[in-house]
């Protein structure tokens, strides 16, 4: 490879160029742009569209609480530091700055001047509360007293009151008063209640107002014989991300509880208020959270539009898409009772799952439940990044342990958002018998691996489920998502000797069919490239093909620049952030990127090296950035079996041959897709028509 190194260097401008990169907060802009540009596509149904409105929304929270903290903090701490393309953390803030503004208010006008009204026309309206009628008034008067009235606390700011805090996205009133007796003005803070429903029902199931303007409309009860000036909501986001110290916790999870308290007061890193608001009262409210005009979204129409979810779940089958049923997955056999027997169906071979088109529940949920109850299961291994509420994974593990299996789980209780969640589940399965572990020291785990031991007349059996989705039965219906359920012997040493480094101690760092980050995955990603352009520069068919959710390593990049350069027709389908420039002359002629976004959110992660037949196939949980080579526990797995390779080959193809995919240029805009008959059906719908043939057998 020295001739190809030397070959790229040649070409001038980008060997050590920072232009050769995007920068990794603009890219997932770009995503979420995409996501918003679903909101505005006016061939989904109604309600669709509403749903990518809030996705939006609760994606750009997010974004606010983890990356726009982190910059923030690296202002402080290290101004000099530059990222890849050769920003500092105060440019990187300006640009991000700029772009949410536009595309807030962009985010704004969508649901008022565009959903709003079409809503109203479906017969779903949202209502100020002048729009309703009087008696419609008077009922919501009564559910605020009886209902509302008692959870409120206005807090009053004065000499003797200092400002209140005000929590992580909440949603506030700030009130504008005058005392009559002497005439001076008051400020206060009036808290939505956010256990509440956002949107209060009024003249019928499908008309509502929001929660902020039925107290605006009372507000006389909380403030008796003060006059109300104005009133006008505001919404704060803080830093979220949790900063634990592993190294110095005795106890992970008390230490990570104690960290979740002090996160209630990280500082504000955004403000969204009414656009009406004056300019003294936002001049108040950024003093008080020390924030920067740049910060400050102003905004028409409800703020907090990620709670319009509740709007997306009435029961209005005409403005949602046509219901889809996953079909069983192929070669799935049923005992002499007719249920489900994922250990008959092992017997006889591998079994690739893809949901959401294969069933999570009759595939991967019914291997944990077949082995809680099958009285030869002996032990039961698990990790658990994040899983839903009411989880039938969870019972399952549960009833294993209390019926007197081994059972380990590996909680992640440092998953981001879920951190209380997976603290709650670490509690309910060591209260059951569950040997629950958290980890290694400084490493997320977040691999998807399920290892059952089952004593059989020949011996004891091992079977996996190496996954590149959460155990999550609610995602798993909306998420796409390979699964590989297997009893092969190899590929159950690898996961046995993964789980013994993961409870216990063990150097082991070699393994026969499954790659470990963060021991050598990327070594191993990048060796596999660059064979292949060893193929190419050899005149022998060559290819790179993935199918990711987000591409930042530098590393990695630059090998398939050089790649590239050496021949190799490399496309990548990537759903999030690509910090890769294709199609630059001298750089990346022969890469393409391409992007899709639609009912379903893409997330499975497939690696294919190699043209034919002769190719590799991996899948697994780990996306080519740096947390997932360098501070995660991540797997990817080989698949051999040729049916199941042509299966994954076919997913591939129909991914980058999607006409309506998104493309990324060379000047690192996205251009979408035409979607024209002539390319045939998208992605999805394909898959989903698939799927219906196989239900219809």
């Amino acid at each position: 490879m020295a001739t190809l190194v030397r070959t790229v260097a040649e070409e001038p401008g980008w060997e050590g160029s920072p232009d050769r990169f995007q920068n990794r907060e603009l890219s997932w802009l770009d995503f979420n742009e995409r996501v918003l540009a679903l909101a505005e596509d006016q061939a989904l149904p109604l309600l669709e569209r509403l749903k990518f409105a809030a996705i939006y929304a609760n994606n750009l929270d997010e974004f606010f609480q983890v990356r726009v903290a982190t910059l923030r903090r690296q202002q402080l701490a290290a101004p000099g530091l530059l990222s890849p393309d050769g920003l500092d953390a105060t440019e990187q803030l300006q640009h991000i700055a700029d772009r949410t503004s536009v595309l807030a208010k962009r985010h704004s006008q969508v649901f008022t001047r565009d959903l709003k009204p079409r809503l109203s026309r479906a017969g779903i309206r949202v209502l100020r509360w002048h729009q309703v009628s009087e008696d419609a008034q008077a009922a919501l008067t009564t559910h605020f007293s009886e209902r509302v009235y008692p959870v409120l606390t206005p807090l009053a700011v004065d000499p003797g009151h200092p400002f209140p805090y005000i929590s992580n996205l909440s949603l506030n009133l700030a009130v504008w008063l005058r005392d009559p007796g002497d005439r001076r003005t008051r400020f206060a803070r009036i808290k939505v209640p956010p256990l509440l429903p956002r949107f209060v029902a009024a003249d019928g199931s499908e008309t509502f107002v929001a929660l902020e303007e039925v107290i605006a409309a009372n507000l006389e009860l909380l403030f008796p014989g003060m006059e109300i000036l104005s009133q006008y909501p505001f919404r704060v986001t803080r830093a979220s991300d949790v900063e634990l110290d592993d190294d110095d916790a005795e106890d992970l999870l008390r230490a990570l509880e104690a960290e979740l308290r002090r996160r209630r007061f990280s500082p504000a890193v955004r403000l969204e208020v009414d656009r009406r608001m004056p300019n003294h009262l936002v001049d108040l409210l950024m003093r008080e959270l020390q924030l920067a005009d740049a910060f400050v979204h102003r905004l028409g129409g409800p703020l907090g539009l990620v709670d319009t979810y509740s709007l997306v779940d009435l029961d209005r089958p005409d403005l949602k898409f046509r219901p889809f049923q996953a079909a069983l997955p192929r070669g799935l056999m049923r005992d002499a009772d007719g249920d489900v027997d994922v250990f008959a169906t092992l017997d006889r071979g591998d079994m690739l799952v893809h949901h959401p088109y294969d069933s999570f529940t009759s595939s991967v949920e019914a291997f944990i439940e077949q082995a809680a109850a099958d009285p030869d299961v002996l032990a039961i291994k698990q990790t658990l990044y994040r899983t839903s509420g009411e989880s039938p994974v969870v019972d399952a593990l549960i009833a294993a342990a209390e019926a007197g299996k081994q059972v380990v789980v590996l909680v992640e209780i440092k998953a981001r958002f879920d951190e209380q969640a997976n603290i709650a589940w670490a509690r309910m399965l060591e209260r059951a018998g569950c040997h629950v572990v958290y980890g290694l020291i400084g490493l997320k785990t977040h691999c998807k691996l399920a290892l059952v031991v089952r004593q059989e007349p020949d011996g004891i059996r091992r079977y996996v489920h190496v996954g590149t989705g959460n155990y999550h039965p609610t995602t798993a219906r909306t998420y796409e998502d390979v699964g590989l359920l297997t009893a092969d012997p190899v590929l159950a040493a690898d996961v046995g000797h993964l789980f013994n480094l993961l409870t216990g101690y063990s150097h082991r760092s070699a393994y026969d069919s499954m790659i470990v980050a963060p021991q050598d995955l990327r070594p191993r990603i990048i060796t596999m490239i660059r064979r292949q352009a060893d193929e190419a520069l050899a005149g022998r068919p060559a290819r790179v093909t993935w199918k990711l959710n987000s591409l930042v390593d530098e590393e990695v990049i630059d090998a398939l620049y050089e790649a590239s350069h050496a021949g190799v027709p490399i496309d990548l389908v990537v759903r999030s952030i690509c910090s890769l420039r294709p199609g630059v002359k001298g750089l990346s002629e022969r890469i393409t990127v391409r992007s899709i976004l639609g009912r379903f959110l893409e997330h499975s992660r497939v690696y294919r090296f190699g043209d034919g037949t002769a190719d590799e196939i991996w899948i697994g949980s780990a996306d080519m950035m740096h947390r997932n080579l360098d501070r995660r526990v991540e797997t990817l797995v080989r698949v051999d079996d040729e049916a199941h390779r042509a299966r994954l080959r076919s997913i591939l193809d129909l991914a980058v041959g999607d006409r309506t995919a998104w493309r990324l240029s060379s000047d690192g805009t996205w251009i979408r897709g035409n979607g024209t008959k002539r390319g045939g059906p998208p992605l999805q719908e394909t898959l989903m028509l698939r799927a219906g043939r196989m239900t219809d057998r």
